[in-house]
């Protein structure tokens, strides 16, 4: 049987050894991943380049290094342009590894978002009730508010960073104070460990957009 390859476009700097792992598990050996990332070609000393202006959406990421990195999403639209452009002759497929909304960028191939499904996963378990929304940054609660706002479910939202020394487990036993049925982790970053904390401070269901996407790509491949 051919191998086939699939793509892995991160907002940081590839390779996401903290995450390919296990979507490589989940998809099985038959199936090469191929990554980059949109801040590949920006060295160290231009970083500062992508810093988000004041009230504009922002997004949180992974260096190399192992450190963390706020972007603005004006800044790195083009530069995940023009890595998906070189990806995409490589791979039948790319996830774009981010739950985010990018809706000017342009695809030759199949680009899985994780958003899309996670959406769809919520509206079709939880048709009514309420969920709870554990997010990365405080400065992004209004930009996710608006995305789930504009799907009509009723949320709570919680801070808890998956990329610094932050109470995952607390912020889902407070989304279970408040009522929820259903926790989301909504960013890429979260992995089965924060998964773990979540589920033991909440006794809900929890939602992980990795291995949740990773599963549907599995399907389709």
């Amino acid at each position: 049987m051919k191998k086939k390859s699939i793509g892995l476009l991160t907002i940081g700097q590839s390779p996401r050894v903290d995450f390919t792992p296990s979507i490589q598990h989940i998809l099985g050996d038959t199936v090469d991943i191929v990554e980059a990332g949109g801040l590949d070609r920006i060295g160290n000393d231009d970083l500062h380049s992508i810093t988000p202006d004041k009230d504009e959406i922002t997004y949180i990421s992974k260096l190399i290094n192992g450190q963390s990195i706020k972007i603005g999403k004006s800044k790195l639209l083009p530069l995940l342009q023009e890595e998906l452009n070189k990806l995409e002759e490589q791979v039948s497929a790319v996830i774009m590894l981010c739950t985010g909304d990018f809706p000017s960028i342009i695809s030759k191939k199949p680009l899985i978002y994780p958003d899309k499904i996670l959406s769809h996963t919520v509206q079709a378990i939880l048709p009514k009730g309420k969920l709870g929304l554990v997010v990365p940054l405080e400065e992004q609660r209004n930009t996710l508010t608006q995305k789930w706002k504009s799907m009509g479910v009723e949320f709570c939202v919680e801070v808890a960073s998956p990329y610094e020394d932050s109470d995952i487990k607390g912020a889902a036993q407070k989304l279970k104070n408040q009522g929820v049925e259903l926790i989301v982790l909504d960013c890429m970053g979260y992995n089965e460990t924060h998964k773990r904390d979540a589920m033991d401070g909440s006794g809900l269901p929890v939602l992980l957009p990795l291995t949740l996407s990773a599963r549907i790509v599995a399907e389709y491949v």
